[in-house]
């Protein structure tokens, strides 16, 4: 008999049926492990139907739909991805994922752990990912790390902590008025990098961008005349980014020289490694990527050529102190605690902007103790590989020119056809690009290189076989042939 004198339980938001619901849950999980069983077939990328765009534009609910309904819907997603787990899809770097990170993305959303600090198993699992990252980069052990959404909140923590160690700190209270800092990057450097220098006060103007030589490298002299005339000019040079893996080519610049000219100069050397960092897992590739051990700051991304899930980057900074100090900043309520709750110090918000942070690190750490450096490594090796054989197709065949060597695992090139000008040949490849994605027969990107509109055939994928490239070479030259005749036959 319930007692009148106590209050009825309110009812929350779980299941008012677990069974019914556990059954729905087992349901939509065989869903997307069949969507994912069939990632090699059928088209790259689907566009949303109209319909389905219409029932995402719809006014704030009031009443909640039910769970059989809500997963009916959920389920409808799976054919709408961008692409990027099918093995044609070459257009941007966008690692291709693996089923085994649904598993730690199930415990991850269980756990619904805030990993911004506290003593909980998640700061753990970090400290863990992070204390890996040093040892693959070769930085000190008493380097500092943070898991972040992608390279772009990277590069900001790295170029915050830069220019607040340049200016003493002081620029934490009294901000940067006065203070005339540059920094340099290649030309070819992503647009992170500016953007940082934007939303850090500085001014995109004033990260120099510096010419790059035919490989689509630095050119270090320039560099050096660069970082000369800002001295002679009264500025004050604080900051050299190098790039691991260029987004439109895939070339690095020279990081061992860049190296030693930022020690040269008093400047604090970072490395974009977005992509390209990773590639020291691969024997046949980490030469290249040594000097990064020389780096202070270093920025990456799981999500691209470890295949981690959406999404998951990294930065290291090599002077742990100057990089919690450019953040850490503990009121009375977050006050840490050598027991309880409250312990586990440092709290990962002391490195950088948020403290609410998902629990990424579970993937991450599943990706690398599931797989090993060793089979990751050779996934990364057999990409650069496909990108050689392409390269050498592109190369010997007369209805192609290439654009760019294939430093890495990117390969540009163009449809030729004949009696076309520059615009027109442009053009054209874009409108090869175009239709291949809408058939969803494969999906490049473009971009321009030397003024030229080049199909950029970009290799993060897991999945991908010599006879996707193959196809995509037999495809292009299918299209081409059909647009040419388009362009010299016009409607009437």
């Amino acid at each position: 008999m319930t007692d009148p004198k106590q209050p009825v339980p309110q009812p929350g938001l779980d299941p008012e049926d677990w069974a019914v619901f556990r059954q729905t849950a087992h349901d939509l999980l065989d869903a997307a492990i069949d969507k994912m069983t069939a990632n090699r077939e059928g088209r790259v990328w689907t566009p949303f139907p109209p319909e389905m765009k219409a029932a995402f534009a719809r006014p704030l609910p009031q009443e909640g739909q039910g769970e059989a309904d809500l997963a009916a819907k959920l389920t409808a997603l799976l054919p709408y991805g961008v692409g990027n787990t099918h093995p044609r899809f070459f257009g941007w770097v966008h690692g291709s994922g693996t089923p085994q990170n649904l598993l730690a993305e199930i415990v991850a959303g269980a756990l619904n752990a805030n990993a911004g600090g506290r003593d909980h198993g998640a700061i753990y699992v970090e400290r863990q990912v992070v204390a890996w990252c040093r040892e693959l980069f070769g930085f000190p052990e008493t380097a500092s790390g943070l898991l972040v959404s992608g390279t772009s909140l990277a590069t900001l923590i790295a170029v915050k902590a830069a220019r607040d160690a340049r200016l003493d700190f002081r620029s934490r209270k009294e901000g940067i008025c006065g203070d005339r800092l540059v920094g340099y990057a290649s030309a070819e450097a992503h647009a992170c990098n500016p953007r940082a220098f934007d939303i850090l006060g500085l001014g995109t103007d004033a990260l120099r961008l510096i010419p790059v030589n035919d490989a689509y490298e630095m050119d270090t002299a320039a560099l050096r005349a660069a970082i000369r005339a800002d001295r002679e000019a009264g500025l004050t040079p604080f900051l050299l980014i190098g790039t691991a893996g260029t987004v439109n080519t895939g070339s690095t610049d020279p990081l061992t020289e860049l190296s030693a000219i930022a020690r040269e100069e008093n400047l604090w050397f970072h490395v974009d490694g977005a992509f390209g960092a990773l590639a020291r897992l691969s024997p046949a590739h980490a030469e290249r990527f040594r000097a990064i051990e020389q780096a202070d700051s270093v920025a990456f991304d799981f999500h691209k050529w470890l295949h981690v899930n959406y999404d998951a980057g990294c930065v290291l900074v090599r002077e742990e102190a100057h990089h919690r100090h450019a953040f850490s900043d503990r009121p009375d309520y977050l006050k840490g605690t050598d027991r309880g709750i409250a312990a586990g110090n440092p709290w990962p918000v002391e490195y950088g902007p948020e403290l609410s942070r998902g629990f990424r690190a579970l993937k991450v750490w599943s990706q690398i103790a599931g797989f090993g450096t060793a089979k990751l490594g050779e996934v990364i090796a057999r990409n650069c590989d496909q990108a050689a054989y392409l390269s050498a197709k592109v190369a010997a065949d007369p209805r192609f020119d290439l654009l760019a060597p294939a430093r890495l695992n990117i390969c540009c090139f163009r449809y030729r056809a004949g009696g076309l000008d520059e615009a027109a040949l442009g053009a054209l490849n874009e409108e090869i690009v175009l239709r291949l994605q809408e058939s969803g027969i494969a999906a490049p990107s473009t971009t321009r290189l030397k003024g030229r509109t080049a199909i950029r055939i970009n290799l993060t994928n897991h999945r991908t076989q010599l006879s996707d490239l193959d196809l995509l070479l037999t495809e292009i030259v299918r299209v081409g042939e059909d647009v040419a005749a388009e362009q010299e036959s016009p409607a009437t």
